[in-house]
C-alpha cells in the first residue's frame, strides 16, 4: 500500500485498528497508553507497541501533547496510520518520533496484522 509521508522512520509490529476516530487529550490516558474514551471501539485497550491505524483525529490541540507524553511515558504506538491526518495528530507525531502515514485506505489493515510502516516512503507492507 502506498501513502503520504507525514513523519519517517520504518518499524515493524501489529495492527491495533479502529473505525471510529481518535481523540488523544480525554480520550487516551497519558500514563498508560490506554483508550478511556467511553463507548469508543477500542476502549479499555493500549495502544502503546501497536501500529495504532484509524480514520483521523479529532478534538482539542492538546492531543499533540498526550502523544508527547505518551511517547516520553514509553507508552505510545509505534507508528500512526490514517485515512486523513489532521494537524492535531501531525504535530504529535512529528514532535515525539512517531512514523505516520496517510491517504491509505485504512479498512484494508486489521487488528493482528503483521505489518512493516515504511514511513519515509510512504509504504506499508504486510509481513
Amino acid at each position: 500500500m502506498k501513502g503520504r509521508k507525514i513523519f519517517g522512520g520504518k518499524v515493524q509490529g501489529e495492527v491495533l485498528a479502529t473505525h471510529d476516530d481518535i481523540s488523544f487529550y480525554g480520550g487516551c490516558d497519558p500514563e498508560t497508553g490506554v483508550i478511556v474514551e467511553k463507548g469508543h471501539e477500542l476502549e479499555g485497550q493500549s495502544i502503546a507497541g501497536k501500529i495504532l491505524v484509524f480514520p483521523t483525529g479529532k478534538g482539542s490541540t492538546v492531543g499533540s501533547y498526550v502523544l508527547y507524553s505518551l511517547s516520553k511515558a514509553g507508552k505510545a504506538p509505534l507508528a500512526i496510520i490514517n485515512k486523513s491526518t489532521d494537524p492535531i495528530v501531525a504535530v504529535g507525531c512529528i514532535i515525539s518520533d512517531i512514523p505516520a502515514i496517510d491517504q491509505i485506505d485504512v479498512s484494508q489493515l486489521e487488528t493482528g496484522l503483521k505489518i512493516e510502516v515504511d514511513a519515509d516512503n510512504g509504504v506499508i507492507s504486510i509481513i
